[in-house]
């Protein structure tokens, strides 16, 4: 056998460019799911840039080089479920609660806009140590904002007043059906 003479460490770099995309790409399939199944019709929002600067070194090969956002996004995901107007955030946490900073002032105000013109508006959290995923109502949102002077929101919150969504097979993350019983309830979320 050859042994190795030394044992080289291996750094592994942090990255956080794609915080969240575990939690996107299970998202969209379920939203395909919803689609293909003619359940709901909701998509991912695109991020609105504008583009200044590319190369073109051929028509197939343009390399964006510089850009920006053109004004700040709302939130990631809308559309229209059992003829109403549907509407939320998506975010993923690696800690034990969810910090305020992950959502900006202006997410909050389109989601409560939303609320209050009589649309569907939550957000969708997930807690990958706890390995635990919670729709989370903008009432809720709202209320921990107003009288907490704490800059996250911590995980018994979202025990006590947040739904948990049970992974599935397909849907992966059914939060329709949990959307289906604060329906039931009668109440705007």
């Amino acid at each position: 056998m050859n042994y190795p003479t030394r044992i080289s460490k291996q750094i592994k770099k942090t990255s956080y460019g794609n915080r969240g995309m575990n939690l996107e790409n299970e998202l969209n399939e379920t939203n395909n799911y919803y689609l293909v199944n003619d359940i709901a019709v909701i998509h991912k929002k695109p991020t609105p840039i504008t583009i200044t600067k590319v190369d073109y070194p051929s028509r197939i090969e343009a390399v964006i080089k510089e850009a920006y956002f053109k004004i700040p996004s709302t939130t990631d995901y809308n559309g229209i479920y059992k003829g109403k107007y549907i509407d939320f955030e998506a975010k993923e946490t690696k800690n034990n609660n969810f910090p305020l900073a992950n959502i900006h002032e202006h997410q909050i105000k389109h989601l409560e806009k939303v609320k209050n013109h009589g649309g569907i508006s939550f957000l969708i959290v997930r807690f990958t140590l706890k390995n635990t995923t919670f729709l989370l109502e903008t009432k809720y949102l709202l209320d921990f904002i107003e009288k907490e002077k704490r800059k996250s929101i911590p995980y018994d919150y979202f025990l006590k007043n947040g739904f948990i969504i049970k992974d599935k097979f397909n849907p992966r993350i059914d939060y329709l059906s949990i959307v289906d019983e604060i329906l039931k309830r009668g109440e705007i979320v």
